[in-house]
């Protein structure tokens, strides 16, 4: 069956069928805290300290023995304990120590009084309890929040910087992470000219390679660009073959749908095996995936050919490669926020594709959630995707939505806000 004609592959199948595929690099690194940050940890991270590393502390007060520390009970003030300088001697009966928020607990003390429920007698070193301690109070337990040996971040987990915040707090230096993704890029067409040249008739700007570029960015990949390639069939072989060689993944743009110039199809074919060339979605249906360096052992690539209309490839980008790269790159997969809204208007949409539209939703004070449409849903208008928020997600055999229908909203990702 040739390509023009061969069945288009339903958008969940297609997304079920890369990640089958698709395992991550065993391959990790050990880097410091300080370059960690959207890292893949390699590893379970345990803390080596408990978190509080003593009892200490909530508030500032008294630190007392709640037998002795009633209402109108008189307690000698015989120190002060402050973080970081510990209050040495043994509390005894009728006694209390000034202690600040942080503090050690001093050895016989079971209770914090806080100072607003004393009355303090500075001249007498003294003070009088107003409110009564009970044993455990305003004390913050010595692993209370995290004990020593427990897995503080699970393998898998892609570092935040609460994250980072969390590690240096437990006193970790340096983390083992997966090693970064490596993703080759480049372009295709004679009709395409770098930003910042002049146009000829019948030329536009290259703008697809700069949105997946600063997409990539995003995702914290290694990037290799390899520019615009005219179409030439052995100049895109050769950079395919270079790409395999050097990267875990190749994202080109254009020259995946049906025309006579689009020579990419014959150089997959020449270089790789290629497991589908079209999804049943809109925008977005001319897309490709397979493996580049297959047919040679330990050389290869993982293929992504996203179709040549910008809105096009963002929309493949975001929705069928980022969870094939997050899936390469080691990371836990989690579930992409998905609501369902109330239709401000109505949608157009034919049966037959899953319909990514880009919308705007909000929140209506007196009802429930809303979306509308963002504009021209054309996929060379990239200008409404700068005006939208989310994507309004039509099922494949769902036709036109009238206002008021009930609308999956998929809120733009980080890749594309």
């Amino acid at each position: 069956m040739s390509n023009a004609t061969a069945p288009m592959m339903p958008f969940d199948d297609a997304i079920a069928t890369m990640l089958a595929q698709v395992s991550a690099s065993e391959s990790s690194e050990t880097v410091p805290l300080t370059q960690a940050l959207d890292r893949i940890a390699a590893e379970d991270i345990v803390s080596p300290i408990d978190v509080p590393g003593h009892n200490n502390s909530a508030m500032d007060g008294y630190a007392v023995k709640a037998g002795s520390a009633q209402v109108g009970d008189e307690l000698k003030v015989i120190g002060v304990a402050a973080a970081g300088h510990p209050f040495a001697k043994e509390l005894g009966d009728g006694e209390c120590v000034r202690i600040m928020t942080g503090a050690t607990i001093p050895t016989g003390a079971d209770a914090i009084v806080i100072q607003e429920n004393v009355t303090a007698n500075t001249e007498a070193g003294a003070i009088t309890i107003n409110q009564a301690a009970a044993v455990g109070d305003n004390i913050r337990l010595q692993g209370a929040d995290i004990k020593l040996g427990h897995a503080v971040i699970a393998t898998g987990e892609r570092l935040s910087p609460v994250d980072i915040g969390l590690l240096a707090s437990l006193g970790i230096a340096e983390v083992k992470v997966k090693r970064k993704l490596t993703v080759a890029i480049f372009s295709t067409g004679d009709e395409l000219v770098a930003p910042g040249a002049p146009l000829e008739s019948g030329q536009i700007y290259d703008s697809n390679r700069y949105l997946i570029h600063a997409m990539l960015q995003r995702f914290n990949a290694d990037i290799i660009d390899l520019g615009r390639l005219p179409d030439d069939l052995g100049k895109i072989k050769d950079a395919l073959s270079e790409a395999a060689s050097q990267a875990d993944a190749i994202i080109t743009s254009g020259g995946v749908s049906v025309g006579d110039a689009d020579h990419t199809k014959a150089a997959l074919d020449a270089l790789g095996d290629v497991g589908f060339w079209k999804v049943a979605m809109k925008p977005g249906k001319p897309f490709a995936f397979g493996r580049i360096g297959a047919k040679q052992a330990d050389n290869g690539a993982w293929f992504f050919g996203l179709p040549g209309n910008p809105v096009a490839a963002a929309v493949t980008m975001d929705q069928l490669v980022q969870p094939v790269l997050i899936q390469l790159a080691g990371q836990q997969p989690t579930a992409s926020p998905v609501f369902n809204a109330a239709a401000d208007e109505a949608f157009k949409k034919r049966p037959g594709r899953a319909d990514f539209q880009r919308a705007t939703y909000w929140q209506d004070p007196q009802g429930p959630l809303k979306v509308k449409s963002a504009g021209s849903q054309s996929s060379g208008v990239l200008s409404t995707m700068k005006s939208a928020n989310s994507f309004a997600r039509l099922e494949q055999q769902r036709d036109s939505v009238a206002a008021g229908e009930t609308v999956e909203v998929l809120p733009f990702s980080e890749l594309l806000r």
